[in-house]
């Protein structure tokens, strides 16, 4: 099997970071999680890069996967995420670009496995607005999905990984638990026996005013800041294994790959 998963931070792993200070995330536990289930090496691209638009990961990310050799057998899909937080965010234009991705996969007759992103909606500022537009690319998303009867995993409405365990502090990403969760979501989705992984209870979420303070201050006025500069936090990044990497069978689905 040769998996390559394509995104943004969603998919590269941002919240789930390692010792070493690099990060980890589903994707990477998903091809251990192949490679354990088949007794037999995986090999594995990763082309995510955190705060990635979804056109350049289909006109990029998607034909740098497509491109690799040998061709891959599987490849996710996730994107989207990072223009639903832009202020004029045209979902049937990202709908349009995700089925241009399904066709490109269908074309080169590689198996797609499409995702939508976990809804962060209940803890952001702007909340609303972005639950409104997710919900509705995810929408089309799924209707992509049933047409040309493709694998959706459809975290968005997974209600488990709405529960502030699975939160990093920024409130934006997963943490580890969270890519745990996803990770068992879509190994039982590519019919292999996964057990949903869950915690068993939430921390208590406190809002006080020097809490939420601090989150501005730590989180969301640097977002802010990027945005008003034009930056990204990826900008100047590659994804973080462009090539094929073996992942061995016997690696455990909870250490690096």
């Amino acid at each position: 099997m040769r998996y390559v998963a394509v995104g943004d931070s969603f998919t590269e792993g941002v919240g789930d970071e390692l010792p070493d200070g690099s990060v980890r995330g589903w994707a990477d536990l998903v091809a251990a999680g192949l490679a354990v289930a088949r007794g037999d090496a995986v090999r594995y691209a990763n082309l995510a890069v955190s705060g990635r638009l979804l056109e350049p990961i289909v006109t990029d990310q998607l034909e740098a996967a497509l491109s690799l050799t040998p061709a891959p057998t599987v490849l996710t899909f996730n994107g989207g995420g990072n223009d639903m937080l832009r202020p004029r965010a045209d979902v049937a234009r990202l709908v349009a670009l995700t089925g241009r991705a399904v066709r490109r996969c269908a074309d080169a007759g590689v198996r797609l496995v499409l995702l939508s992103g976990p809804d962060p909606s209940d803890r952001l500022p702007f909340g609303r607005a972005v639950h409104r537009r997710a919900e509705a690319l995810t929408a089309g998303v799924a209707e992509l999905a049933a047409t040309h009867r493709i694998t959706l995993v459809d975290v968005f409405h997974d209600a488990e990984v709405r529960r502030p365990a699975y939160w990093s502090p920024d409130r934006l990403h997963l943490n580890t638990a969270g890519h745990q969760r996803v990770a068992s979501l879509v190994l039982h989705a590519l019919g292999e026996d996964a057990a949903a992984h869950a915690v068993r209870s939430d921390s208590p979420e406190t809002r006080r005013l020097l809490t939420e303070l601090r989150y501005h201050r730590q989180h969301v006025l640097p977002w802010v800041g990027r945005r008003l500069r034009g930056r990204s936090s990826g900008d100047g990044r590659t994804g973080k294994y462009t090539d094929w990497t073996p992942v061995p069978p016997h690696a455990p689905q909870t250490s690096a790959t």
